[in-house]
């Protein structure tokens, strides 16, 4: 509490020394600084400071206008500008004071950089960025610029990327940029099909800032990276890792990986996932978890267990899924109904056409199923690959 008092008081004081006629105004590499103190809070799982650090960086712009070109003939000021640029700062403002500014060399490059950053021309200031060695940058300016590098990079060179996160994680231990490095490192891993390097991040990500506000996006790419590294991550990592976390936020991690893990039908991953979901179940909340049963069952429909699954599904409560799921339930019921009255072209002893499935991340259809694949198997590749389809139509609804 005393803490959070502070830095209320210093965003009200803040605000004081920018108001107009006060006498002797803060310089800007001071407010830089508050603003990093600020965010080193915030790593650090102090949630009440992130709507201080907008109220913050507001105050700043105010005072960054008001500024002369002299006040930046004093290098901790035009460094402050570079760090503020780099912090999510106005574009507008920084496009006004580098148009005043007479910077040369590697100065000028960097402005340039920053400001096109700030606009969302991420290719125009990729030229700038991918040369840079943060090594050799200002030891304050080079951690948020590595940062801001390889979000920008990540795309076209993950490789580079991913080293530049690195950079940013030696340079700034223990702050807010080593949280976004760790964070954002667990994407680009799993891009680069690098289990080792995703395993690394996610066991230091828990260790050091599970507090932080930005926890629920790790806990997403760590799913997504999951999911990604379907074929060759260590399982025993997986729950080694949240094990750290809260049971609630292992809940919905096992939740999330089961569905998809259904969804995509890869099966090892599923029915780890049903199984961890299960356990961590709040059986406060009125038995188990309706999501559970409905992801490991979802891809688990074979013309053997069709009756069984049948009843799990209709068991489900129906209100106690999202309307999404809803959705993915009603699929579910359809494809194992489907099972259950397979076509007569489509029995025993006939070979039914080449099954061609959706692929969810292109839109196209995959390629046929082989040939010498049992007929069974077939019929249910083809319904599940209908299913995923059902899936792909939802999240684009919902993303629009």
């Amino acid at each position: 509490m005393r803490l959070r008092s502070t830095f209320a008081a210093l965003l009200v004081a803040g605000a004081a020394f920018c108001a107009p006629g006060h006498a002797g105004p803060l310089e800007p590499f001071q407010m830089v600084r508050s603003l990093q103190v600020l965010q080193d809070r915030i790593a650090n799982g102090d949630h009440a400071a992130l709507p201080m650090q907008q109220k913050l960086l507001g105050i700043i712009d105010e005072r960054l206008r008001a500024a002369q070109p002299e006040n930046f003939a004093d290098r901790r000021n035009l460094r402050a500008l570079l760090i503020y640029g780099l912090s999510g700062g106005n574009p507008k403002t920084l496009d006004m004071l580098f148009s005043k500014l007479k910077l040369e060399g590697e100065q000028a490059e960097l402005g340039n950089a920053v400001a096109q950053y700030a606009r969302g021309d991420f290719l125009g200031a990729r030229s700038v960025l991918r040369r840079i060695d943060p090594m050799e940058l200002d030891p304050e300016v080079g951690p948020p610029m590595a940062l801001v590098a390889a979000t920008v990079l990540a795309t076209e060179d993950p490789r580079r990327a991913i080293g530049l996160l690195d950079d940013a994680r030696l340079l700034s231990p223990g702050t807010l940029i080593e949280e976004a490095a760790l964070r954002r490192s667990i994407p680009i891993a799993a891009s680069l099909k690098d289990a080792d390097r995703f395993t690394r991040a996610a066991e230091q990500y828990v260790r050091r800032f599970l507090r932080s506000p930005y926890a629920g996006q790790f806990a997403d790419s760590f799913v997504t990276a999951i999911v990604t590294l379907n074929e060759t991550v260590d399982l025993d990592v997986v729950e080694d890792v949240t094990a750290r976390m809260s049971r609630e936020q292992a809940r919905v991690v096992f939740l999330r990986l089961a569905r998809k893990s259904a969804i995509e039908g890869y099966n090892r991953l599923l029915v780890f996932a049903s199984r961890k979901a299960k356990e961590y179940a709040d059986r406060d909340e009125g038995g188990e978890d309706p999501r559970a049963i409905l992801y490991a069952n979802m891809a688990s429909v074979t013309s053997s267990n069709v009756h069984e699954v049948l009843a799990a599904l209709d068991g489900i409560d129906r209100q106690r899924l999202s309307a999404h799921d809803r959705e993915l339930l009603d699929a579910a019921l359809a494809v194992a109904r489907a099972v259950l009255n397979r076509p007569p072209e489509a029995s025993a002893g006939d070979t039914p056409p080449p099954a061609r499935e959706l692929d969810t991340a292109s839109g196209e259809a995959a390629p046929p199923a082989p040939a010498t694949l049992d007929p069974d198997e077939a019929y249910l590749r083809s319904m599940r690959g209908k299913l995923q389809a059902i899936d792909a139509l939802l999240v684009k609804e919902t993303s629009q």
